[in-house]
């Protein structure tokens, strides 16, 4: 079952974090997840909103710190942001080489992974449950993508571009750079997992005895760097794979732009990413458009469950929710005052030439210089914490001196094992 994308649903859900439970049960896949990725990658909370709400609602006993894992998760996702604005369109090619050139990979998904009839159940288990929710757990993507490139030798990219289509919290910079995590083209060494790994984080149904993951890790490693692929004994059936949709659904009523309707007008968008509140300070006869660009989304088209989510959002904020190419957004938006909104990556092309944009609402300091890891990255958004972070976060009760963004506890280390995605 998808989420509802409303506020109020959004707020909801955040006020349920349990972040000690979290912490401790998050690599489970019955863990307290927050299950919050959806309303922050559409805009609909920002990072400190969540940060602050979280940290708000625990107990005065259990107060949430900078070492705490979830603020290594959402600096996680801020820091794949910072990597993708200084890296722009390198981050859907390899970093560097993985286990294998590049060109030992093969394109495009397989049919019996898509189908859910590959015969290991962790890998169809997976799929299902991704087509069902439009979501999967952190472990899952993993399991999920290690099993495509190491196993299958399926090129990362092609996975990733699979994913996202399906996934409601699809973020180009989160979901491709960590396909290149697992896949070793921007990490020390791939991302391995086995039948033991499976058994310990999921419940039976995903466990795979007596399937080609179940070997030692030692022996996985070997099979990474093999050029051929593990031999496959698929399932004569399976599911059928949801289409991917270049446009939103007819019910959702999206409609070709009107010009006269912001002729002399101040406008400003609501798009796809950038569902939040409206500014407080809009003047009261702004037009609110509600954005989609055709070819922002023929390149990425979308499950309907998340034309769902988006465009039932984009409702609550705006009756005018208009679908075209960028020239006639362009055409239409000529004639308005001003046109404002909020910046994103996945459609700052677009919004260069349309609007002037707002800097989203950021929990960490900007960092300039580009980071090639977590770490690095980390330490400098430590040397000068933002106004947010430090009014989000919980003081200290141990009487002590305290480090608000205390960088020796960073989880960054070479050979580091443990699972990172990008969902918080």
């Amino acid at each position: 079952m998808t989420p509802s994308p409303t506020l109020a649903a959004a707020q909801a859900r955040l006020a349920a974090v349990d972040a000690l439970a979290y912490a401790h049960t998050r690599n489970h896949l019955d863990g307290a997840v927050t299950g919050l990725s959806p309303w922050i990658t559409h805009g609909v909370l920002s990072l400190p909103q969540v940060l602050a709400g979280i940290a708000a609602g625990q107990p005065p006993d259990r107060p949430i710190d900078a070492q705490h894992k979830l603020v290594f998760e959402l600096g996680w996702r801020a820091y794949f942001q910072h990597v993708w604005a200084h890296r722009g369109d390198a981050i859907l090619t390899s970093l560097h080489e993985g286990p294998l050139p590049d060109a030992a990979y093969a394109r495009g998904v397989p049919s019996d992974v898509r189908e859910a009839r590959t015969g290991v159940p962790v890998i169809d288990q997976a799929v299902r449950t991704l087509y069902a929710t439009g979501s999967l757990h952190n472990h899952a993507r993993l399991w999920l993508a290690s099993y495509l490139v190491h196993l299958r030798k399926i090129h990362w990219r092609s996975g990733a571009e699979w994913l996202i289509g399906h996934l409601l919290d699809g973020d180009v910079a989160s979901n491709h750079l960590s396909w290149q995590w697992v896949a070793g083209t921007s990490s020390h060494k791939p991302y391995l997992f086995n039948a033991d790994n499976v058994a310990s984080h999921a419940p039976p149904a995903w466990h795979s005895p007596g399937t080609v993951v179940d070997v030692p890790y030692e022996l996985l490693d070997r099979i990474a760097r093999l050029r051929r692929p593990v031999p496959t004994q698929p399932l004569p059936l399976g599911v059928d794979e949801p289409a991917l949709l270049p446009s939103p659904p007819a019910a959702l009523e999206f409609t070709s732009p009107d010009a006269a309707q912001v002729q002399g007008r101040d406008v400003w968008l609501v798009h796809p990413w950038a569902l939040g509140a409206l500014p407080a300070d809009l003047p009261t006869d702004t037009v609110v458009l509600g954005l989609v660009v055709n070819e922002v989304h023929n390149l990425r088209p979308w499950s309907a469950a998340r034309w769902q989510f988006v465009g039932q959002r984009m409702a609550e904020l705006t009756p005018h929710r208009w679908q075209a190419t960028a020239r006639d957004w362009r055409q239409v938006l000529q004639g308005a005052r001003s046109v404002q909104t909020t910046g994103n990556l996945h459609l700052q092309r677009t919004l260069d030439t349309l609007a002037t944009s707002r800097p989203a609402e950021t929990l960490f300091p900007e960092v300039e210089r580009p980071c090639t890891s977590f770490s690095q990255w980390w330490t400098r958004v430590s040397r000068a914490p933002s106004p947010a972070l430090l009014a989000a976060l919980t003081p200290s009760h141990s009487g002590e001196p305290h480090d608000p963004l205390d960088h020796t506890h960073v989880p960054d280390r070479p050979g580091d094992r443990r699972p990172r995605w990008h969902r918080p």
